[in-house]
């Protein structure tokens, strides 16, 4: 079960004023520019004129050259014989070809002979008719010749289909393994990206620090007149799908400059020093086109730390450092890389070389973080561009449901509202749509084909409903917003989802240890109700417990270890994981496994007391929920609003028995 949606914290943000929409939509990806001058298209070009030509002669002069010839039967050959009108014969091994006389004047024939036909007697019998009678020997090269013509076709088509086409690909091709040098960037153009700073919203702070590169690059001067320099390198790094790669296409949508975009591991194929080769060939051409914006996406494929001489990565790693070394030495070597501005993204950006990191080469590291309230709102208009919405389509109640999410989440939120709207026939997307969109993003699809039995689906119903109540009932926890008792997802079969109110960035002691009572409130249901608990409450345990871990080893929130931070943290912005240092010693592990113990036991107890102070509205809200399957965070104000305080006395309270039935 997913009892509650965490949020993660996010950096303040700078206000700026929205901007208008582009004339167009934004593109998913931009084509490469074609050469003027392509030996590839000139080559196509001639030899399909060739064969054409060839074609037209063959038909042109198949019949001026050797004319209509009329095949006769061996049997009708001699019956014209007979007859004296056969003119002249020329017999060779398998035929005799010649002239005989017709009513339409003289007419070429050709026969075949018979097989061990005797050609005495019919040189013989030709003389006696008066027909000019000759012999052809057949040439030893002609005969050598069709007897290798079948075996010459097959090796004509095996090269042209197999070497030919293998060598293109080993030897000098796009994507072969072998093309020494050659540069795999794609070179881009105004005329082709239609990407502009328009169609990018929250990360206003990020646009700022590029709008700036494409300024330098439009008018440099005014950067010249004053000494300033430019920036050589920077680095995007944040969550996967913030928008990196889109901020790197608004630059080349607005920059009037040659853009080069390469993707990180096509520097590496198979043999040694082929990426150090492509890098210098790529240098050299965005020199070439100075001003140019090389981009490099994920970089970390071939920036990650260098070992030492007998470290983890010597080997079969070599090639991954040799790239690395000739990617430092063209950013900042011995030569000028003047009017070459490198961009790359990378996800993982703990794992890069420092040598990579310093100033000369990335001189700025702009982390592109998940949006807030406003950007996110900003980011569904954008992508709501295109797309028919309803009246009741509120996309700020969506920026709201929807903390945590990124750029490419709430694209793919407006596009499963579209998808579903388009299911069921509608017109336009309402917010019934959107909102069911947002579930599948978050929790997955309804699986109504699982059906539960009734004592399952009770069970759940109040396992939701211990998260709905405590987390309405402690003083620090987010509103509740929806509940459900619909299996979604994998293994999901019901979720209590809370927003909060504003957008938060920092959390107190208080609000972590309500919030491991809400987490802990499902399972604490379960023992109040039924007297034991299920394997419900398995996502519910792990999640408390690594809040309350970070409690105590990275936050210092516990009197007994101390405020020390302990912690050893894992990637940053890839499914961040908690790992606790190797120098800890027994005794403060021990005491960090009780604090922990300690903080887990208070939350659950503050869940059972509130639960059993408000048992009656448990059972009541139970009955609704198992009604209805769905509720929402105004459906749970109604209930309070009107039953008051929600307390009622012990005598009229239902039975645990006859809700269990």
């Amino acid at each position: 079960m997913h009892p509650v949606t965490l949020m993660p914290m996010d950096l303040p943000r700078w206000n700026k004023e929205k901007k208008e929409p582009s004339a167009g939509p934004a593109t998913g990806g931009a084509k490469p520019v074609p050469p003027k001058d392509s030996p590839t298209n000139d080559r196509r070009r001639v030899i399909a004129g060739v064969a054409v030509a060839a074609l037209f002669l063959f038909v042109v002069f198949q019949g001026t050259l050797f004319g209509s010839t009329q095949e006769l039967e061996f049997g009708r050959f001699l019956e014209l014989v007979d007859e004296g009108q056969v003119q002249a014969a020329d017999i060779s091994q398998t035929s005799i070809d010649g002239t005989f006389t017709s009513e339409d004047g003289e007419t070429d024939f050709t026969a075949t002979i018979p097989y061990n036909f005797e050609t005495n007697k019919l040189v013989d019998q030709l003389r006696d008719g008066g027909v000019d009678v000759s012999a052809t020997q057949p040439s030893a090269f002609s005969g050598l010749l069709f007897s290798l013509l079948p075996f010459l076709l097959l090796g004509g088509l095996y090269y042209w289909f197999f070497i030919r086409r293998l060598g293109k690909q080993l030897g000098g091709g796009a994507g072969g393994p072998m093309s020494f040098g050659k540069n795999k960037a794609k070179l881009f153009d105004r005329t082709d990206l239609k990407t502009t700073f328009n169609d990018v919203a929250g990360v206003d702070e990020v646009e700022a620090e590029l709008i700036e590169l494409v300024d330098y690059l439009k008018s440099s001067d005014k950067y010249k007149a004053l000494g300033a320099r430019i920036p050589k390198g920077v680095l995007l790094v944040g969550p996967p799908g913030t928008g990196k790669t889109l901020l790197a296409r608004a630059i080349a949508g607005e920059a009037d400059v040659p853009f080069f975009y390469i993707s990180a591991s096509e520097f590496i194929e198979l043999f040694v020093g082929l990426g150090a080769a492509r890098v210098r060939d790529m240098f050299q051409q965005a020199r070439e086109r100075a001003p140019a914006i090389v981009f490099i996406d994920e970089i970390d494929s071939i920036g990650q730390a260098r070992s030492g001489a007998g470290g983890a990565q010597m080997g079969s790693h070599q090639e991954q450092e040799q790239t690395l070394q000739q990617l430092l030495t063209e950013m900042d070597g011995f030569e000028a890389n003047s009017g070459v501005i490198i961009i790359a993204a990378s996800n993982r950006p703990e794992v890069l070389d420092q040598a990579l990191l310093r100033p000369g080469r990335f001189d700025r590291q702009i982390q592109v973080n998940l949006p807030d309230i406003r950007g996110r709102q900003e980011i569904l208009e954008i992508h709501a561009r295109t797309v028919k919405l309803a009246g009741d389509a509120n996309l700020e109640v969506l920026a709201r449901r929807t903390p945590g999410f990124s750029g490419a989440q709430l694209a793919n939120v407006i596009n499963e509202g579209a998808l579903l709207t388009a299911r069921s026939g509608g017109k336009r997307v309402g917010m019934t749509e959107l909102e069911e969109a947002i579930d599948r993003v978050t929790a997955g699809l309804e699986r109504r084909s699982q059906v539960l039995t009734e004592n399952e689906r009770r069970l759940v119903a109040y396992h939701e409903l211990g998260h709905a109540l405590v987390a309405r009932l402690v003083d620090n926890a987010d509103p509740v917003h929806r509940i459900s008792i619909i299996p979604r997802g994998i293994g999901a079969l019901g979720f209590t989802q809370t927003l909060p109110d504003e957008e938060r960035y920092l959390m107190s002691e208080p609000e972590l240890r309500d919030r491991i009572a809400v987490l802990l409130g499902g399972r604490s249901a379960e023992e109040i109700v039924f007297g034991y608990a299920t394997t419900g409450a398995g996502d519910d345990l792990a999640k408390a417990t690594e809040i309350a871990r970070r409690m105590v080893t990275e936050f210092g929130m516990s009197d007994a270890v101390g405020p020390i931070n302990i912690s050893e943290r894992g990637p940053r912005f890839l499914a961040p994981a908690f790992r606790r240092g190797s120098d800890v010693s027994d005794e403060t592990e021990m005491t960090i496994d009780r604090e922990v113990k300690a903080i887990l036991e208070e939350g659950h107890d503050i869940a059972r007391r509130l639960l059993s102070e408000r048992r009656a509205d448990l059972e009541s809200l139970v009955l609704i929920l198992l009604d209805k399957e769905n509720m929402s965070g105004k459906d749970l104000d109604d209930y309070f609003s009107m039953n008051g305080n929600g307390a009622q006395p012990a005598a009229e309270r239902p039975p645990i028995e006859a809700v269990k039935k």
